[in-house]
């Protein structure tokens, strides 16, 4: 059964964007001129946006980001069963090639130590914001890698440093040692308008500085992350991840982040983080490493047309309190359950998801003023701001959502149980729904509505026996998961996290 996914987008591969223009006359072919002079040979459709200068200006700066990981020589082979033709199909369905053999001469002795190898973990794109070497991408591109690489347009190749990647806006800072780079001029992203032409430069399935152009969609789409995004019909495919998104005057606008797919390729809807967000995050990342934020401790949900009918507000707005955490500076503010937060700070609360942003970017220890209506009545309450721990899923739930949303596991997924419907339409027995993919499941390539029908030797039949088998792997072992999506079903190996990580 097929179904609708936002995806992230890590490895690469390039389809031409559309591009839409003015009706075109096409003139009737002439005798070509004996001197071949351009001039003599005017182009036969006019009125097209050329983005050959911008590309000139832009492209140098545009770098490819490759990852590995270091895993032991002797767990490099395949998974059992699996032959040089699945992997090769693997190679295809997932986007990522499975590891290959090792060397010959046979399997080593038992308890003999083998050395590390770097094996490559993941492709994407990202671009240069500072001649002295400062890099912008994704931070689902370098995360887990051992080691980063970043290769320029001219060939060059360096090895680079993370300075800081923030999961919750999925940014993350790299910098080379080199002087006198390229660079992209930041933009604003507010400046935006809806049909303006933008450009996404990067390397979709691997395939470098490949440029595809459309227009702005619309603005502040919420996908259900942290941030509202760019949403446009440029074609951004697996790879173009933490590349950037250009507007007509040659700056960079956003950050290629996902896609919305039936397929896991592009489908003519694509999304980017706001480069005005983004650079707020990256202040922080090059100062610090780490992002900083605000929380109150409040578990929120929108406000429906039939409740805000019922309380006689004009139309839905506001962020509605469902629970509070004990202990929470919403707690001690007075906030309670059912409460409707309608400003904070002054801002208006338009939808419940814009108050985690605004909390968010709140600093810690401040203190705030919280607009809530309670039965009928405006009333303004005194917060003061607690701070969120780094990267943490549970406390950005806390702040907007399910607060009960499962930590993915040491193969980076939280899965859900099929219901007796799907496994029938499926003619499944068994097996588990990926809700979530990230760390070694995300840079393989599972995706949300993949299922997983075997770990290893082990059937999977429910969600709970699936996360035993997955507490009892050995991070250092690969291990074969079956994996289906749609009507295909394939190997994945993968190696689970160590606890920790």
């Amino acid at each position: 059964m097929k179904k609708t996914l936002l995806l992230r987008v890590i490895l690469g591969g390039a389809i031409a964007a559309q591009l839409a223009g003015a009706p075109a006359a096409f003139a009737a072919p002439s005798p070509a001129p004996s001197s071949g002079s351009t001039a003599a040979n005017p182009p036969l459709v006019s009125n097209l946006p050329d983005f050959t200068q911008l590309v000139d200006r832009v492209g140098p700066a545009v770098v490819n980001i490759r990852t590995t990981e270091r895993v032991s020589r002797g767990q490099r082979g395949l998974p059992p069963g699996v032959d040089d033709d699945m992997a090769e199909l693997f190679r295809r369905f997932f986007g990522v090639p499975m590891p290959q053999p090792g060397p010959k001469g046979g399997t080593p002795r038992r308890g003999q130590p083998q050395p590390d190898e770097e094996q490559n973990s993941g492709v994407g794109s990202g671009f240069i914001v500072s001649s002295d070497g400062y890099i912008l991408t994704n931070a689902h591109v370098v995360d887990g890698a051992d080691s980063i690489y970043v290769t320029l347009t001219d060939k060059r190749e360096f090895k680079a440093k993370l300075v800081g990647a923030d999961k919750r806006t999925d940014v993350a800072v790299v910098k080379v040692e080199a002087k006198d780079l390229p660079t992209v001029p930041v933009g604003d992203s507010n400046k935006l308008r809806v049909g303006e032409w933008v450009v996404a430069i990067g390397s979709p399935f691997g395939l470098e500085n490949t440029v595809t152009a459309g227009i702005v969609s619309a603005k502040g789409r919420d996908t259900g992350d942290y941030l509202p995004f760019i949403q446009t019909d440029v074609a951004v495919n697996p790879g173009n991840s933490g590349g950037p998104l250009i507007n007509m005057r040659g700056e960079v606008v956003g950050i290629n982040s996902m896609i919305y797919s039936q397929t896991g390729g592009f489908m003519g809807i694509s999304f980017a983080i706001p480069i005005d967000e983004v650079m707020r995050v990256v202040d922080q990342l090059k100062k610090t490493g780490k992002v900083v934020r605000g929380r109150i401790g409040v578990a929120i949900s929108e406000v429906s047309k039939e409740v805000a009918d019922s309380l006689g507000l004009p139309r839905a707005q506001g962020a509605l309190v469902r629970s509070i955490e004990p202990g929470s500076p919403a707690e001690k503010a007075g906030v309670q359950p059912g409460d409707i937060i309608m400003k904070f700070e002054g801002r208006p609360v338009d939808h419940a998801t814009d108050l985690p942003r605004m909390v968010g970017e709140t600093k810690p220890g401040s203190s705030a003023t919280l607009q809530v209506l309670r039965k009928g009545k405006n009333q303004d309450l005194k917060i003061t701001i607690a701070e969120a721990d780094t990267d943490s899923p549970k406390a950005s739930k806390a702040q907007g959502g399910n607060a009960d949303t499962p930590h993915p596991n040491a193969l980076g997924l939280v899965v859900s149980d099929l219901s007796d419907a799907q496994k029938k339409d499926m003619k499944l027995r068994g097996g588990v729904q990926v809700e979530l993919a990230e760390g070694p499941a995300g840079r393989a390539g599972l995706q949300q509505g993949d299922i997983i029908l075997r770990v290893g030797d082990s059937d999977i039949v429910s969600s709970k026996q699936f996360e035993e088998v997955v507490k009892g792997l050995d991070p250092k072992r690969l291990v074969p998961i079956l994996v289906r999506r749609g009507d295909a079903t394939q190997f994945v190996p993968l190696r689970p996290r160590a606890q920790g990580k």
